[in-house]
């Protein structure tokens, strides 16, 4: 018979003991394991692996599954920020066990439609609980991050569009399956909101693939410190950009600090720019 351990890993590291006893695994063998130290009780008739993910056991212990930025995170979503403490997903009629949170109870306990699971909220439901929370940006973001990484196909596009109100469906429609950073989505839906329609991940001969392209001839390129913050990557985006300027365009490069905290900057720059394209036609 599989161990108490064993079972609550092919689990997803944590389930109720209604479940594990379908598994042969009486109240008896749960107590020996949490005794043992093989499995914890998170709360009563609810049990965990120790590696657990603590935010998952807090959202378990309040009787609901983590969800928003931090339940994305675990999905291996790019988020636009984190959340300062866990939200759980209670169900439209949820129970917040509070007495049984471990933590000092900063949560932020969710109500949405639908039935909840205990732990970890499923993906389609934690992208449409972040836009609830959060809005527009934070859910184009890792809408578009969930598509390239292909962890939603078409029917569950579908399904989170029909999960949006009407006013949001859009962003739904907006999203592509090829951004390559959170910082280019964020980009591009707040262009988009200027009116601004732009070329995305466009191959130009001898400079290689580049973000954007606006009116031909103005290449915006977002820079995630994952990739641009070495020598070697500062030295190739040079030589990129000298290559583009021979050809005759023009380079604006914003680094994750400028499209996310000083916007207004960003704006300022690329308007300014079209400005000056828009003479030259």
């Amino acid at each position: 018979m599989p161990t108490a351990a064993h079972v609550l890993s092919h689990l997803g590291d944590l389930a109720r003991g209604t479940t594990l006893r379908q598994f042969g695994l009486s109240r008896r063998m749960l107590s020996s394991a949490v005794r043992d130290g093989t499995i914890t009780r998170v709360r009563n008739g609810v049990f965990a692996t120790p590696s657990a993910p603590a935010d998952v056991l807090t959202a378990a212990a309040h009787g609901g599954a983590l969800t928003c930025s931090r339940a994305l995170r675990l999905h291996g979503i790019w988020t636009l920020e984190d959340d300062t403490n866990p939200h759980v997903w209670l169900g439209t009629h949820g129970r917040n066990h509070h007495i049984a949170c471990t933590c000092t109870c900063t949560c932020t306990g969710h109500y949405f439609g639908g039935r909840t699971v205990l732990g970890l909220a499923p993906l389609e439901d934690a992208l449409v609980h972040v836009y609830l929370c959060k809005g527009d940006e934070s859910f184009f973001v890792s809408i578009e991050s969930a598509l390239q990484l292909r962890k939603i196909g078409a029917a569950g596009r579908a399904r989170i569009r029909s999960r949006l109100p009407a006013k949001a469906r859009w962003l739904v429609d907006l999203a592509r399956t090829d951004a390559d950073s959170g910082l280019e989505s964020l980009l591009r839906v707040r262009l988009h909101l200027l009116g601004i329609r732009l070329e995305c991940q466009v191959d130009i001969p001898s400079v290689g693939r580049v973000d954007f392209v606006l009116h031909e001839l103005l290449i915006l390129e977002a820079d995630g410190a994952e990739n641009h913050d070495s020598a070697s990557h500062r030295h190739r985006d040079l030589l990129r950009d000298a290559e583009a300027s021979r050809q005759g365009y023009e380079t604006l490069r914003f680094d994750y600090a400028m499209i996310v905290h000083d916007w207004p900057v960003v704006e300022a720059a690329i308007l300014a720019a079209v400005d000056r394209l828009r003479a030259r036609i």
